[in-house]
Order: structure tokens, then C-alpha cells, then sequence
């Protein structure tokens, strides 16, 4: 099996009555999918993009909002895992990425 890493972006609830519902379907989807989770990972605070060209304070255009870490028989298959995800619920995506081994 492979891992990859999902990079959450977005999906901020807009109050705490939503944050309660979106943690519990949060707990559901991480359940169901069990199997594949390496490291369930955890939101992150507000970021800072850094380049060339300077630092961003706000993280950028779209910034990381948590991560986790799963194992999938190929990508597509962690992206199948991904679509049951509630961040798209309120707008958020997730970035995959398979993780080299060194």
C-alpha cells in the first residue's frame, strides 16, 4: 500500500453549533474509513507562505487547514476515500499527495 497525505483547505464552519455538527461527521468519515488512516492528523493554526518574492502572512490563496495521512492502494483510490469527506460541505477541498519513500 501507498500513502498519501491530505492537505485540507477550507471547510471553516461559520459558528460553533455547525463546528459541533461537522466534528461529529468528521468522527463518522474517519470511523468508516478506519483502514486507511496512518495518522488522522489535526487542524493548523493560520500559516505563512514564504518565497522568493517575500512572506505572506495570511498563508496565501488557499491555506492548509489540517492534515492527515492515509494508505491507499493508488491515488486514485485515496481520492475515493476523499470525496466522503465533510470539508466539502462548506467549501473546502483537499489536496493529495502521494508521499515518496526515501
Amino acid at each position: 500500500m501507498t500513502q498519501f497525505l491530505f492537505a485540507y483547505h477550507g471547510g471553516k464552519p461559520e459558528n460553533d453549533d455547525q463546528g459541533s455538527e461537522i466534528m461529529a461527521k468528521w468522527q463518522a468519515w474517519m470511523e468508516a474509513e478506519a483502514a486507511a488512516f496512518v495518522d488522522k492528523g489535526a487542524p493548523v493554526g493560520m500559516s505563512k507562505t514564504v518565497s522568493s518574492s517575500g512572506t505572506v502572512d495570511n498563508g496565501g490563496v488557499n491555506p492548509v487547514s489540517g492534515y492527515s495521512i492515509i494508505e491507499a492502494a493508488d491515488i486514485e483510490a485515496a481520492c475515493k476515500i476523499a470525496k466522503g469527506c465533510p470539508i466539502h460541505e462548506n467549501g473546502g477541498s483537499i489536496e493529495i499527495a502521494e508521499i515518496m519513500k526515501m
